[in-house]
């Protein structure tokens, strides 16, 4: 399921244009936290009220990340289960101050989710043992804002292993590029990788790790990167891009939808429909730009490569100067990890971003 941050220091009106946006876009899942000042319980139980209430109105499902002391300043109790639900909150992240057995009775009454970073096979297997409900629970694993504190590939695949042999589902944040949260600003991604990362990126990446529940973890993204979900769900993955020449008409015909051809090749991405449909006017001439085609180069294939000419291709990997190749733009540096998805028959589209470079 896909997710977004609702965070209540902000009123919700102030956020609900946003919260629509998402809504509209396929996003079903809100992640709050009321890890709160003692100052402002009252204000935060309001905005908590006013977020579910919004949320069962939108059927959307709302987990709200909490620690033990908050529970009574929000005059809220884990003994009523149904308490919570009738406020909306569809799911308890269980924080600090929260023992086993609590854990367990919940899960009994509805979904919860435990925090992966602190969760251990020991306690996990102990918990089932006394009666929790593997289905009613989620690992979600923190988001960390400092950078160079983000979780290592290496182990978020081994705790996600576990977790899913004991029949847990997993959660994981990917970061957001606008409006970024503080006080560090550097988004909020669980992996480190994703630091640099676009979002559209990022969620990708958390899809081939098979990740359950994918939540954006800082409040909001630009609308490019949402134009880029949107084309995700008509089966077409959009790469931003500078153009490096100013033919205008070509750099129309390279921004329509294209196909990588299925018989996928180790270094590029190679266009079905720009040989097969005849996309780019011939001849093309040599430009006489022999430049180095580093990862994420768009090119199309001059005269001089005989029947390849008009191929165009986007590079994989750092590859050598061609004469035979003109190179006409390049991907994004946030989009880069994206060329890695763009399997044989996956449909792609360039979006260019700026006016033309020649680094």
């Amino acid at each position: 399921m896909l997710g977004y941050s609702v965070y209540l220091n902000q009123p919700i009106d102030e956020q609900l244009e946003r919260m629509k946006r998402y809504r509209d876009h396929g996003f079903r899942r809100i992640f709050t936290s009321l890890h709160i000042p003692e100052e402002n319980s009252a204000t935060y139980r309001e905005r908590l009220s006013e977020l579910g209430l919004w949320a069962k109105k939108n059927k959307m499902h709302v987990t709200a990340d909490i620690a033990a002391d908050s529970l009574g300043a929000l005059r809220l109790s884990l003994n009523k289960a149904s308490q919570l639900k009738d406020i909306g909150i569809r799911a308890l992240r269980l924080d600090d101050g929260f023992d086993e057995k609590s854990a367990v009775a919940l899960s009994n009454q509805m979904a919860i989710v435990l925090n992966a970073s602190t969760l251990t096979p020991q306690s996990l297997a102990a918990m089932l043992r006394e009666g929790m409900i593997a289905s009613q629970v989620t690992a979600c694993h923190n988001f960390y804002p400092r950078p160079e504190t983000g979780l290592s590939r290496q182990a978020f695949r081994r705790s996600n292993a576990w977790f899913k042999e004991a029949g847990l589902s997993v959660a994981a944040f990917f970061p957001g590029d606008q409006n970024c949260r503080g006080p560090l600003f550097k988004g909020l991604p669980t992996l480190e990788d994703h630091r640099h990362y676009s979002p559209f990126a990022a969620f990708v990446d958390l899809l081939h790790e098979s990740v359950d529940d994918l939540i954006l973890g800082d409040p909001d993204m630009s609308s490019q990167v949402l134009e880029q979900f949107i084309a995700w769900d008509k089966g077409v993955i959009l790469l931003h891009a500078h153009p490096e020449i100013q033919d205008k008409k070509l750099l129309k015909t390279l921004s329509t939808v294209q196909t990588n051809r299925p018989d996928e090749a180790r270094d590029c991405v190679r266009s079905y429909e720009s040989r097969m449909l005849h996309l780019v006017d011939t001849p093309i001439l040599p430009n006489h730009h022999h430049r180095p085609r580093p990862t994420g180069s768009i090119t199309i294939d001059n005269q001089c490569y005989g029947r390849y000419q008009g191929e165009i291709q986007i590079s994989k990997h750092d590859l050598a100067a061609d004469e035979k190749v003109n190179r006409v733009g390049r991907i994004i540096s946030k989009d880069l990890p994206l060329l890695q998805y763009i399997s044989g028959g996956t449909k792609f589209q360039i979006v260019w971003e700026s006016k033309c470079t020649n680094k």
